[in-house]
């Protein structure tokens, strides 16, 4: 019924049918999730997880690993680009340290849910325990359930993490069953020699761990503590009935991971752009769905995210303020 009655409402606005496109398509999904023909956005948050990766000592960056720290005291000065965006549309932005390697001060508006300096290097040892994947998750639970009290119902997540496209590169191979050099992109900027040496170390990685396809199992060994914490996140904004904005390629291989466990949780995601990273056009078409916009960004921090959540907001506007053919006394009959 709750289908029909979200049918029958947008197509019944002054428009020939399907004219708004995707933004129909956006309707209905919120419509879906919340249950109802009059959606709300509610308190908007976007939430930065922020690690260190021990595969990023073997270069598979282009920059170093201590970028990582001093990005996370950039989004808390205010200054980076997801700061500027937020700031510009009204989004509310936490920052968690999810596992730097480094110690902020203490009097930070910093989330401190570090589970270790670092993940492991994966060419030597599984990226985390079995104990501390379990506890990323948990903390990426925690941080969500907190935000859900303000009544927020839409969040996003971004990340910063120095060799996380490696992890995720890594995530999308096992998780999908496919040749690693098809997952790998430039990352952060690679040239052709940095490129063919991230390719030569993630196939070195893969061969290291045979015979692993559960997909908590290949979160930890391949994966990061920012990554872990998302899926976590992620996870819990479904159980708080949420709206879920995905940013680009790394957090779109933490919704596969999450899809993997739950596929109901992708009615609740809405994928707001496809980045320049090379797999991840291809990762959204696995899972069955398009993004909102194509900017050529390869930036991160949730960026897609707040770029696409004025696009969201009208979805739900012309919902609610858009008047029918019988309130606008308007003919819906074609000459």
């Amino acid at each position: 019924m709750l289908a029909e009655q979200l049918q029958h409402t947008i197509d019944f606005k002054t428009k020939p049918l399907g004219a708004l496109g995707h933004l129909e398509y956006l309707a209905n999904k919120i419509g879906m999730v919340q249950k109802t023909v009059a959606p709300e956005l509610l308190n908007p948050h976007l939430v930065v997880f922020a690690a260190d990766h021990g595969i990023a000592t073997a270069g598979v960056s282009a920059y170093p690993q201590e970028v990582t720290y001093q990005m996370v005291m950039n989004f808390l000065g205010g200054g980076a680009a997801i700061n500027v965006f937020c700031r510009q549309h009204h989004i509310a932005i936490k920052i968690v340290d999810a596992g730097v390697n480094f110690d902020f001060p203490e009097d930070l508006e910093l989330i401190d849910k570090k589970v270790r300096k670092s993940s492991r290097n994966i060419l030597e040892e599984p990226a985390m325990t079995v104990e501390e994947y379990q506890q990323a998750l948990e903390n990426g639970r925690s941080v969500v359930a907190e935000i859900a009290e303000t009544r927020c119902n839409i969040i996003g997540f971004g990340e910063m993490g120095i060799g996380n496209t490696s992890a995720s590169s890594l995530m999308m191979s096992q998780l999908f069953d496919l040749p690693i050099v098809s997952c790998i992109g430039r990352g952060t900027g690679l040239n052709d020699d940095q490129l063919q040496n991230k390719i030569n170390i993630l196939s070195a990685a893969i061969e290291n761990y045979p015979r692993i396809s559960a997909p908590d199992d290949i979160a930890q060994t391949f994966g990061g503590l920012e990554i872990a914490q998302m899926i976590g996140a992620m996870e819990e904004a479904y159980r708080q009935n949420m709206l879920i904005m995905v940013d680009g390629f790394i957090a779109t291989v933490a919704v596969a991971t999450a899809w993997k466990k739950n596929p109901e949780i992708i009615n609740h995601c809405i994928f707001c752009h496809v980045s320049d990273e090379k797999a991840h056009l291809q990762l959204i078409g696995l899972l069955g769905q398009k993004a909102l916009l194509n900017l050529n960004l390869r930036l991160g921090e949730g960026t897609g995210c707040a770029l696409a959540y004025p696009l969201i907001q009208s979805a739900v506007n012309f919902m609610n303020e858009m008047s029918s053919f019988e309130d606008a006394h308007v003919s819906n009959k074609p000459s």
